[in-house]
C-alpha cells in the first residue's frame, strides 16, 4: 500500500465513456473502472441490495458510487466506527486496565474489610493473552495482591462492573445468538471473553469423567453424571446450564478418549469474574473469609494494584483481523465512556458520539450511520457505503493513520480475507475490514491501483444471496488493484 497522503476524498464524478467487458468483468484498458464494476454488480446476484463507492484518496476523484446513500446494515464493517471513534477518542496508545482496591486496613497481613476488583472494560483479560491459559489473567491479579502483603482477607471480594451500563445483550441481538461465542455477554468486568470452558477428561472405566472449569471459579457447581467407558476413544457428552449457577454434564466418555472441551457463554460476566478472582487468590495463598458477590467501589477505597491492556492499537488488530464482537463492544463503550456526563460507557452515548465525530471531524452525514452496538452484530445498525468512504478518506490522513491500516486483515494472507483473492493484485495489497451475516456480505478498506494510485472503498450487499454477493466483491476488489489510468 502507497504511503497515506493527503488528499480528502471528493464527490466529483469522473466522466464514464462506453467500451467491450467481458463477462468476468475484465476489460480492455480504455474502458472506465465504473463500467467494470457496474457489470460485476448486475451480473450473478438474483436479489438483494447494494450500496457501493470508491474513491481516489490520491486524487480526490470518485470513481463509482452505487446507492451510496442507501441506509444498509454492515455486519462487521462496523467495526471500522468503532475503531476510528476509539483512536479518535483515546488514541492508538491507550490502555485500559483493571483495578483492585482495598476497603479497609490492613494489620500484619490481614485486610479487615473488603476487597474490590473493579473491571475497565478490558477485552484483553483473556486466554489469548496469557499463553492460552484461562487463569492467567486473574492469577496474575492475584500474585500482585499477594505481593502486597495481603494475606487475608475477612470481608468479601467484591466486582464493580459500573464503568458500563448494566444492559449486557445490545439492542438487536437476535435471540438465537445469544448462545453463540461471537455474542457473549457485554460488561465492564469481563473475563475470558465471557466464556467459560468445560473440560472433561477420562477417569478409570465406570467412574465419572474428571470435569474442571477454565476460568476456575467459585460462580458455578458442577453437577457431573458423565461416565468413563472402557475401551473407547470416542465421547458423546452434553454440557449444558450455567443460567442458574449450575452446569450439568451427562453421557460418556471413553477411557482412551483426548480430553474434550466445551465453552459455554457466561449469564452474569461480574460475578463469574469476581469468582475466578476468589479462585485465583486463594490458590496465591490468600485466605478469603467472605464470598464473591458484585457491588461499586467505595469512595475512600485505596488502590492495591492494577494490570493494564495492552495498547489499543494491538487490540484494535485483534478485533479487525479475527472479527471479535467481545472486542468491539467493550472498546465502543469505552471510546463512549470519556464523553459521558456520569462515566458510564452505553451504546446510546456511542451512538451519540460516532455522529459527532462524523459530522465534527469526518464531514459526514450523522444521520448517515446508526449504531445500536460497536461489533455490528445488531439487526438495528445502519451505514451507507458514502459514509464508510468518508471515514477511510479521514483514518488515512489522521494522526493514527498507520494504526488504523495496520488493523485490518490483508487479502490473501491475514485471518478473515487469508483465503481471498489469492493469486491476483489484491493478494498482500487490499486491506479491508469483512462483513458477513446470514443477510449481509460486506467489505470496505483500501486498495493500491496499479499505479500506486490509493483507492478507498465500500461495498455492502443486503440480501440473500450472498454467495454470489462475495463473489462478486472479491471481483471488484481485484479490479480495483489492477486498475490503472
Amino acid at each position: 500500500m502507497a504511503s497515506p497522503g493527503s488528499a480528502q476524498g471528493g464527490n466529483n464524478a469522473r466522466p464514464e465513456s462506453n467500451g467491450s467487458v467481458e463477462a468476468d468483468g475484465s476489460s480492455a484498458p480504455d474502458v472506465p473502472l465504473a463500467n467494470r464494476l457496474a457489470v460485476l454488480l448486475s451480473s450473478k446476484i438474483r436479489n438483494g441490495t447494494w450500496g457501493a463507492m470508491v474513491v481516489s484518496l490520491t486524487s480526490g476523484d470518485t470513481l463509482f458510487s452505487r446507492n451510496a446513500g442507501t441506509s444498509l446494515n454492515p455486519a462487521s464493517t462496523m467495526k471500522l466506527y468503532t475503531t476510528a471513534l476509539a483512536f479518535e477518542q483515546l488514541g492508538p496508545d491507550h490502555r485500559f486496565t483493571t483495578d483492585v482496591y482495598r476497603y479497609g486496613a490492613v494489620a500484619n497481613g490481614t485486610l479487615n474489610g473488603n476487597l474490590i476488583i473493579r473491571g475497565g472494560g478490558d477485552p484483553a483479560l483473556s486466554r489469548r493473552y496469557f499463553d492460552g491459559d484461562g487463569n492467567g489473567p486473574m492469577r496474575a491479579l492475584a500474585r500482585q495482591v499477594a505481593d502486597a502483603g495481603i494475606r487475608r482477607i475477612t470481608g468479601d471480594v467484591i466486582g464493580d462492573d459500573r464503568a458500563f451500563e448494566p444492559k449486557p445483550v445490545p439492542d438487536g441481538w437476535l435471540q438465537r445468538y445469544l448462545h453463540a461465542s461471537y455474542a457473549a455477554r457485554v460488561s465492564a468486568l469481563s473475563l475470558n471473553e465471557n466464556l467459560v470452558h468445560v473440560v472433561v477428561s477420562p477417569a478409570r472405566a465406570g467412574q465419572a469423567g474428571s470435569v474442571r472449569l477454565e476460568p476456575a471459579t467459585t460462580a458455578f457447581t458442577v453437577t457431573n453424571q458423565s461416565i468413563t467407558r472402557s475401551k473407547s476413544r470416542g465421547a458423546q457428552l452434553t454440557v449444558t446450564g450455567g443460567e442458574d449457577g449450575v452446569i450439568r454434564i451427562r453421557g460418556w466418555i471413553g477411557s482412551s478418549s483426548e480430553t474434550r472441551v466445551y465453552g459455554l457463554v457466561v449469564p452474569e460476566p461480574a460475578l463469574f469474574t469476581t469468582g475466578a478472582f476468589v479462585r485465583a487468590l486463594r490458590d496465591a495463598g490468600v485466605m478469603v473469609e467472605g464470598n464473591a458477590r458484585v457491588g461499586p467501589t467505595p469512595p475512600s477505597a485505596v488502590k492495591v494494584t492494577s494490570l493494564p491492556s495492552p495498547p489499543l492499537a494491538e487490540l484494535a488488530g485483534v478485533m479487525n483481523r479475527e472479527s471479535i464482537n467481545h472486542f468491539a463492544e467493550l472498546i465502543f463503550r469505552n471510546a463512549a465512556r470519556q464523553a459521558s456526563p456520569n462515566r458510564v460507557g452505553s451504546a446510546t452515548m456511542g451512538n451519540a458520539l460516532l455522529r459527532d465525530f462524523l459530522q465534527l471531524r469526518v464531514g459526514a452525514i450523522p444521520q448517515d450511520v446508526y449504531a445500536a452496538d460497536g461489533s455490528g452484530l445488531s439487526t438495528l445498525d445502519r451505514v451507507t457505503a458514502r459514509s464508510l468512504v468518508q471515514l477511510l478518506s479521514y483514518a488515512h490522513r489522521a494522526p493514527w493513520s498507520k494504526q488504523f491500516h495496520e488493523s485490518l486483515p490483508v487479502a490473501g494472507r491475514e485471518e478473515t480475507l487469508r483465503l481471498r483473492m489469492r493469486g491476483t493484485p489484491a493478494q498482500g495489497n487490499l486491506h479491508a475490514k469483512t462483513g458477513t451475516t446470514n443477510e449481509v456480505v460486506a467489505l470496505s478498506g483500501y486498495v493500491a491501483a496499479r499505479t500506486g494510485e490509493v483507492l478507498a472503498f465500500a461495498f455492502l450487499y443486503n440480501g440473500k444471496d450472498r454467495w454470489n454477493a462475495r463473489a462478486t466483491i472479491d471481483a471488484m476488489g481485484v479490479t480495483l488493484a489492477d486498475f490503472a489510468r
